[in-house]
């Protein structure tokens, strides 16, 4: 079970179009038809900015219909297939592997490439794609103008020429992305989950567990898509390739696993693909070795499937582990492949923001700032079935930042750690993180879109703080958090009641009230203070100046921003995480700091706010 002091994200149903217009994909369409008009995209024109972001152009593109680049275009020509994805001029091998991984996967494949689309008589120059962004399925349409050079496509294209929903594919993701040059660089587990809404896990071949085959040939048949590469030490070796004929910094899918009878014994084998459909290994096992003559003949068949020279190729499992570094698996749901148990797992999902000056505390390295990140209450309440703890995968991935590289952003570096939290205390502060360690963390922080691992703990109340690296770094995240137990219910924290008036006045409320009345005279109810009104100020702001005081260590009439949650919790003002970013903003200054006065205006904006709140609350009460 899982609690939150935050609101959850609810599941998504159906696809969000993401037309600044609003209109659907068949809306657009059938207006096309009707005007006898062919779809002209005004939120992805066919323009220089829709290339490139950080320079001009290097080609002189033209941008060209599929019926100006050859006589008989077609969506998909017998059956959409891996063999139909070849790389371009751009470097998004990444993307590439995971399409030719998707199109394994043939379900998942039809909701990202939906079939009620082509060259037929509904053809309308207007094309859609979908593709799950942050908790939802959005619907993405584009024109077929595509980048071309000599009547030839320059980008993703199929081996056929007159095939064209791969080099679709690869345009309305760089609308999604903001451009085609977003894409250049990036994880093949980043688009994966991108088609799936799945869940990722990485490993490395060097430190993998002794069962690694067994591993991905349970993800491989359970529907997992799988991707792997080959580390580089410098840019120089990025692309890079091998006497073996491997590339380094290349992003490759993996597409079968098999074993097979070899003089005796079993071999593990596994099939990758090159998204370039060219570059193969030239090792054991390649497409024209020797080991292929001693095996079975009808295996043999079964399992090379009249190869070619396309860029896929087969290679004995070990000598895959010596050559490749990394293996990234997307699970479409995060069922252990370590065991042969099939779970329903249940997922909750949580958004928030690290915003500077408020929330964006940094890592525990940072002990002053980082309890100001944002906190998740976990309660797990029921262990797993035949088990005495409970399983839990945590991903956090920042979002939109790919499409925010042309305002000059990146990827933050990210990471979160679990802490036994205490049942009955809501935020925590500086002091228990002080004095208490993680009871689990993320292994590393690493600047990639998201970082997930799983868990197993004992039931328990337990609070998840994700972070930046550094503090002061600003982003928009969601958190997925995934059980084998339903979640449980949710719960907010209302502000406190306002402190009750003392009955008989001090010495000090008498003598305050002699210079009251002397400088204030009379006093009516004409909208002016009286005596027992400015008394209840005059508290407070002693109070709210003491506050003050104590989180100005340096005496420099400032307060940092990041202590304002203590000092407004001090002054019994409870506000969520949102308030208090758009307070950390509107009042902190670029160092962060807030000054004396703005601290008071702060402060007496949020009584008054609190007052009107109690009085309209007490109106209502008295009306029913």
């Amino acid at each position: 079970d899982l609690q939150n002091t935050q609101h959850p994200l609810k599941m998504p149903a159906k696809s969000i179009s993401t037309q600044a217009d609003g209109k659907t994909f068949e809306q657009l369409r059938q207006e096309c038809l009707q005007k006898k008009k062919l779809f002209e995209d005004p939120d992805f024109p066919a323009c220089d900015s829709s290339l490139y972001y950080s320079q001009s152009v290097p080609i002189n593109f033209e941008w060209k219909r599929p019926g100006e680049l050859c006589e008989n275009p077609e969506f998909i020509v017998g059956g959409a297939d891996r063999t139909d994805i070849c790389q371009g001029a751009l470097g998004d091998c990444w993307l590439l592997a995971a399409i030719a991984s998707l199109t394994l996967h043939k379900e998942t494949l039809t909701r990202v490439v939906p079939n009620d689309q082509g060259f037929d008589r509904s053809y309308a120059g207007i094309f859609h794609f979908q593709f799950w962004q942050h908790n939802r399925w959005l619907d993405v349409v584009v024109d077929d103008r595509l980048p071309a050079v000599r009547n030839r496509l320059v980008l993703v294209h199929s081996a056929s020429n007159n095939e064209f929903w791969s080099a679709l594919l690869e345009k309305a993701y760089a609308k999604l992305n903001g451009s085609y040059e977003s894409l250049k660089g990036g994880s093949t587990l980043e688009a994966m989950e991108d088609f799936t809404g799945g869940v990722g896990e990485t490993y490395e071949t060097k430190s993998a567990p002794t069962d690694l085959f067994n591993i991905m040939k349970k993800a491989y048949d359970r529907g997992s898509m799988m991707g792997c590469s080959i580390d580089i030490t410098s840019s120089a070796e990025s692309e890079a390739q091998t006497a073996s004929g491997l590339v380094k910094g290349h992003a490759y899918s993996i597409t079968g696993l098999e074993e097979v009878n070899y003089r005796g014994k079993k071999v593990k084998l596994i099939r990758i693909r090159n998204p370039w459909g060219q570059v193969e290994w030239n090792g054991a096992w390649s497409d024209e070795s020797r080991e292929w003559n001693v095996i079975d003949s009808s295996e043999k068949k079964r399992i090379l499937q009249n190869s070619m020279d396309d860029g896929e190729f087969w290679m004995e499992f070990e000598d895959f582990k010596a050559n490749y570094d990394k293996i990234e698996i997307c699970n479409l749901t995060p069922d252990s492949l370590t065991d042969d148990t099939k779970r329903k797992w249940e997922v909750n999902m949580f958004e928030g923001n690290w915003i500077r000056g408020s929330t964006a505390g940094g890592c525990r390295n940072f002990i002053d700032t980082f309890w100001t990140n944002p906190q998740f209450k976990l309660t797990l309440l029921h262990a797993d079935d035949n088990n005495d703890k409970c399983s839990v995968v945590i991903a956090l991935m920042q979002k939109n930042r790919r499409a925010l590289r042309k305002e000059g952003l990146d990827l933050q570096t990210i990471g979160f750690a679990l802490y036994e939290a205490p049942a009955d205390e809501d935020h925590l502060g500086k002091d228990f993180f002080r004095y208490n360690g993680s009871k689990a963390r993320s292994k590393t922080y690493i600047n990639v879109r998201e970082i997930s691992e799983r868990f197993t703990l004992p039931p328990g109340n337990y609070l998840l703080v994700p972070t930046t690296f550094q503090p002061h770094d600003e982003a928009d995240f969601i958190i997925r958090i995934f059980s084998e137990k339903a979640a449980g219910t949710i719960r907010s924290v209302l502000p406190p009641p306002m402190p009750s008036l003392p009955e008989e006045e001090t010495d000090e409320e008498k003598g305050l009230r002699r210079m009251f009345e002397k400088i204030a005279g009379s006093v009516d109810n004409s909208g002016q203070l009286e005596f027992q009104e400015f008394k209840v100020f005059w508290e407070k702001m002693k109070k709210w100046i003491m506050l003050f005081i104590s989180y100005d260590t340096d005496r420099s009439g400032k307060m940092s921003s990041y202590e304002l949650r203590i000092a407004l919790k001090a002054a019994g003002m409870h506000l969520n995480t949102k308030l208090l970013q758009l307070l950390g903003l509107r009042f902190a200054d670029e160092n962060y700091d807030i000054d004396f006065d703005d601290y008071l205006t702060c402060i007496v904006r949020l009584e008054n706010m609190f007052s009107e709140y109690q009085g309209t609350f007490l109106l209502l009460s008295m009306n029913v």
